[in-house]
C-alpha cells in the first residue's frame, strides 16, 4: 500500500505528465507550426501576409472555441456523476485515453497541403481530454493530506509540473524539432530517428513525443493514487444532476464561491488563451522561428517553476487570494506591452530597423507570463479546496472548470474577431485586458479563506 509521501508525489506525477500538452503543444511548438503552416496556405490562396497571419490565428481560436464550449458544457454533469457513483480512477483512465489519441493525431499535420480541419478536431480531443482528467485528478487533492497543507501541496504540484514541461521542452528542442530555414534542430543536429526534416517530421513528432510522456509518466499516479472511500450511500443518476440543480441555484446565495467562479471565469480563460497565442503571436508579429519560441518556453517555464514554488509557500502564509490579485495585474502589464509593441515600434517609439529590443521585451514577456500564470493557477486551486469539501470535490473541481470553460469560447472568439476585423494580430490581444480587468473587481467580493471558517 502507497504512504501519504507516495500519494502526493503520485498525484504530482499527473502534472508532470501533462504539462506537455500546454508547454509543447498549446503554446512553443505545434501551436507557432500550426500558425507557420496555416500561414503559409493561406498566403498561397492569394491573401496578403498579415491578412495570412490574422486568418491563421482565428482557425486557431475557433478550434479552441469548440472545444472550450465541450468542456463547459460537460464539466458539471462529469464531475457530479462522479461524487455521486464514487468513481474518479476510471474517468481519468477514459479522458487520458482521449488526451493520447488526440495528441498523437497533430503527427499528421503536413507543412503542404495541410489537413487544418483534422488538425484543429485532434486537438481538441486531446485538450479536451486533458482538461477533463485535470477536474478528476485535482478533485483528489483534498483527501492527500491536511487543510493547511493545501497551498504547498498545489503550488509543489504546479512547480513539479513546469519542471516537467521544462524538461520536455528542452529534448524537443534539442533532438526533435527542426529549424524551418536550416533543417537542424537547436543545437545543430539532425531530427533523430531518420526523421525527414523536409517534411517536417522532426517538429511534427511533437504529437506521439507528448502521447507518450504521458503514458510512460502517469505510471506513478495510476500505481500510488488510489480511490478515496466514498462515505454515505452511492448517489443515482438523477440524484447526482439533481444535487447538481440545487447547487447551481444555491450559488447566488454563496458570495465568495459565487463571485470566485466568476471571476475564475474570465482570468483562467485569459490566461488560456495567453498562452494559446503567445506563440502565434510571437511567430506572426516578431516572425521568430519554432525554435526561437521554443527557447521563450523554456525562459518563461523555468521563472514559472521557481515562481509557482514561491508563491505555494506565499499562500500557505497569506492565503490564496494576494496570490491571485498580484498574478492577475503582471498579466495585465504583459497584455498591454504585446498590444503596444512591434518589430518596429514600442508604444509609438520608432525603433531602429533590426533593433533587438523588441525581443528582449518579448523574452521578459514570457518570464512574467511563466511565473504569474502558474503563481495564479496554483493559488486558484487552493482557493477552490477552500470552497469545498472532500465529498464533493469532483463537484466543485467540474464547477471550478465550468468557471474556467464557460466562457472558454469568449477569450479565443475575441481574439479571433478582433484579428479579423483589424487584420492585426497585435490588436487582436487587446481584449484580454479588459477580460483580466473583470476578473479583479469580481475579486472584491472573495473571502480570503473561501467559505472556510478559519485557516
Amino acid at each position: 500500500m502507497a504512504t501519504a509521501r507516495q500519494r502526493i508525489w503520485g498525484w504530482y506525477f499527473f502534472d508532470w505528465a501533462s504539462q506537455p500538452y500546454n508547454t509543447l503543444l498549446l503554446t512553443f511548438i505545434f501551436g507557432p507550426y500550426f500558425a507557420e503552416v496555416a500561414r503559409a496556405h493561406y498566403a498561397g490562396l492569394g491573401m496578403a501576409p498579415e491578412a495570412a497571419a490574422a486568418e491563421a490565428q482565428a482557425v486557431w481560436g475557433y478550434g479552441q472555441t469548440v472545444a472550450g464550449v465541450i468542456i463547459a458544457l460537460l464539466a458539471p454533469i462529469l464531475g457530479a456523476v462522479a461524487d455521486g457513483s464514487g468513481r474518479r480512477m476510471v474517468w481519468i483512465w477514459v479522458f487520458s485515453a482521449c488526451y493520447v489519441l488526440g495528441a498523437w493525431g497533430l503527427w499528421f499535420l503536413m507543412p503542404t497541403a495541410p489537413a487544418l480541419t483534422l488538425a484543429i478536431a485532434s486537438f481538441g480531443l486531446g485538450l479536451i481530454g486533458m482538461e477533463f482528467a485535470t477536474i478528476f485528478t485535482n478533485s483528489l487533492m483534498p483527501s492527500l493530506a491536511a487543510h493547511d497543507e493545501m497551498g504547498k501541496i498545489s503550488g509543489s504540484g504546479f512547480a513539479f509540473g513546469y519542471a516537467g514541461g521544462v524538461l520536455s521542452l528542452i529534448v524537443m528542442l534539442a533532438l526533435f524539432a527542426e529549424n524551418g530555414a536550416t533543417g537542424k534542430t537547436l543545437i545543430g543536429l539532425d531530427p533523430i530517428l531518420g526523421l525527414d526534416a523536409s517534411l517536417r517530421e522532426g517538429t511534427r513528432a511533437v504529437g506521439p513525443f507528448t502521447a507518450i510522456w504521458y503514458i510512460v509518466f502517469m505510471l506513478p499516479f495510476f500505481f500510488w493514487v488510489k480511490e478515496p472511500r466514498l462515505d454515505g450511500p452511492k448517489r443515482s443518476l438523477g440524484q447526482s444532476l439533481a444535487d447538481l440543480g440545487r447547487l447551481l441555484k444555491t450559488l447566488p446565495s454563496r458570495q465568495s464561491l459565487f463571485a470566485y467562479l466568476m471571476s475564475s471565469m474570465f482570468y483562467r480563460d485569459s490566461l488560456n488563451a495567453l498562452y494559446g497565442f503567445g506563440g502565434v503571436y510571437a511567430s506572426g508579429v516578431l516572425g521568430w522561428s519554432v525554435t526561437q519560441i521554443g527557447v521563450f518556453g523554456i525562459i518563461g517555464a523555468v521563472a514559472g517553476a521557481l515562481a509557482t514554488w514561491i508563491g505555494g509557500r506565499i499562500d500557505a502564509l497569506r492565503g490564496p487570494k494576494p496570490v491571485i490579485v498580484g498574478s492577475v495585474w503582471v498579466l495585465i502589464v504583459v497584455c498591454a506591452v504585446i498590444v503596444g509593441m512591434s518589430r518596429d515600434q514600442i508604444f509609438g517609439l520608432p525603433l531602429a530597423p533590426g533593433s533587438s529590443l523588441p525581443d528582449l521585451v518579448m523574452y521578459g514577456c514570457g518570464i512574467l507570463i511563466g511565473a504569474a500564470g502558474g503563481t495564479v493557477q496554483a493559488a486558484s486551486r487552493t482557493m477552490m479546496v477552500f470552497h469545498t469539501t472532500p465529498e464533493r470535490a469532483t463537484e466543485a473541481f467540474g464547477l471550478f472548470a465550468l468557471s474556467g470553460k464557460a466562457t472558454a469560447f469568449i477569450a479565443p472568439f475575441a481574439i479571433a474577431v478582433a484579428s479579423d476585423l483589424s487584420g492585426s494580430q497585435r490588436i487582436g490581444v487587446a481584449p484580454l485586458i479588459g477580460l483580466f480587468l473583470i476578473a479583479l473587481i469580481l475579486l472584491v467580493w472573495v473571502k480570503p479563506n473561501g467559505e472556510q471558517a478559519t485557516r
